[in-house]
């Protein structure tokens, strides 16, 4: 099945394509709200601007794939590989990425308030200038990541992994920090 065929049949209503390879597909601006690609093959695919609000892509491979300025609140990557991936700029409000690896992504500017990124891997990952706002961080890998201009108010990092990261201009008011304790 190609990207044609999926969008094809999300125009009749077919919402799941749970485990369809669309390796380096081209998909940009598709719509896809409240799609099930669980397990889809994504690797290297072209989704930006798409929307992809309340998608479920549990397990999903998307690394290296381009997700720049994507809709994709209330979305679940739970376990989903986006290691390598360009998030830059997307939307991934209340988004849950429990589990995910993002490991060397570019999450520069992406609005990730309220995201679930408990035990996530964002080692090495861009989050510059990125919202974390009341994002639940507990037991993630942040080490080496670039939180430059970052804001983390009342984000919990708890158990947070945190070595080597780059912490210049980061907002952290209410912030619990990998110790447990809360920064004023």
């Amino acid at each position: 099945m190609d990207a044609q065929e999926i969008l094809k049949l999300y125009a009749t209503g077919e919402r799941d394509f749970s485990h369809v390879n669309l390796v380096q597909a081209c998909l940009v601006n598709a719509k896809l709200i409240g799609a099930t690609l669980i397990g889809a093959e994504l690797v290297g695919a072209d989704l930006r601007g798409a929307d992809l609000t309340q998608a479920h892509l549990d397990q999903a491979k998307l690394n290296q794939a381009n997700l720049a300025d994507a809709e994709m609140m209330q979305i679940c990557l739970t376990h989903a590989d986006l290691s390598s991936a360009d998030l830059s700029g997307a939307d991934l409000t209340h988004a849950d990425l429990n589990g995910a690896d993002l490991g060397g992504a570019n999450l520069g500017g992406a609005d990730l308030r309220k995201a679930n990124l408990r035990k996530a891997n964002l080692s090495g990952a861009d989050l510059r200038c990125a919202d974390l706002t009341g994002a639940n961080m507990q037991n993630a890998n942040l080490s080496h990541a670039d939180l430059d201009g970052a804001y983390l108010g009342e984000a919990d990092l708890t158990g947070a992994e945190m070595a080597g990261a780059k912490l210049h201009n980061v907002g952290l008011s209410k912030t619990k920090m990998p110790d447990g304790t809360v920064h004023d």
